[in-house]
């Protein structure tokens, strides 16, 4: 491991270096990392355009699937860039809470374009017109996760409100499976706002083991191919408590 660059912002170590080794997989990479070995980011420095995790391989899929001809997007979380890199044609609007973060996406991992916003999502969300986005994505976390007013009751008829007809609210969340409290708490409080959800899991060895759990909401049926999912599968949460403000 090559250390690049090492700074701490709000009490939150940011740490950026290049590996050789990332997950089992032999290569050269550069990597975007919150304290407490948070991963936020990968770039393969070999093959730049390449998306290296599966979790926004599979939200790109599933925003393409349900929508190809799909143009304005509001992306709550940052990181290195990946998503909104990757779609560079569409028009995004990107908010990131911490500033520092933005700045090493662009000195150390080439993101070039000028649609990032400072602040916090949810509010940054509210100033903008109803109905103006195809997508709502959220990829945000802290070191106790997903922050809890971005899983809220009234954030999400937020979001609602944004989305255009048959629109779709995308969330990267991090959990355990389909009995996981908060997970269930959280698709239920979806359900609540919106009348179509899926909820898709990458493999895990363990029932008690943490992993990329991505969740959706729209007020059409949600369409998705499953070899495209980038290994996640369909699970069923069970019934929650609704999450308020």
């Amino acid at each position: 491991m090559k250390p690049l660059s090492r700074t701490v912002t709000d009490s939150q170590e940011i740490e950026v270096y290049d590996t050789t080794r990332l997950y089992g997989e032999s290569g050269r990479f550069r990597v975007l990392q919150f304290s407490g070995e948070a991963i936020q980011g990968a770039l393969d420095l070999d093959h730049p355009r390449r998306v290296v995790f599966e979790y926004p391989r599979a939200m790109i899929h599933l925003m393409e699937a349900g929508n190809p001809y799909y143009e304005d997007v509001f992306l709550i979380g940052h990181g290195i860039g990946t998503i909104a890199g990757y779609c560079a044609e569409k028009r995004f609007k990107v908010a990131e809470v911490n500033a520092q973060v933005v700045e090493l996406s662009r000195s150390q991992f080439g993101y070039s374009q000028d649609n990032v916003s400072i602040g916090d999502g949810r509010g940054l969300l509210e100033g903008e017109p109803d109905h103006k986005y195809d997508y709502i994505l959220l990829d945000a976390f802290t070191a106790a996760g997903t922050p809890p007013h971005l899983t809220s009751l009234e954030f999400f008829a937020l979001t609602r409100a944004k989305l255009r007809s048959g629109g779709m609210m995308i969330m990267n969340l991090m959990g355990r499976g389909d009995s996981d409290r908060r997970i269930s708490a959280i698709h239920t409080t979806l359900s609540e706002v919106y009348p179509h959800t899926r909820t898709f899991a990458l493999p895990a060895e363990g029932s008690t083991d943490v992993r990329n759990i991505i969740m959706t909401g729209s007020s059409r049926p949600v369409t998705w191919q499953p070899r495209h999912m980038a290994g996640f599968t369909e699970i069923t949460p069970e019934l929650g408590y609704v999450i308020r403000d």
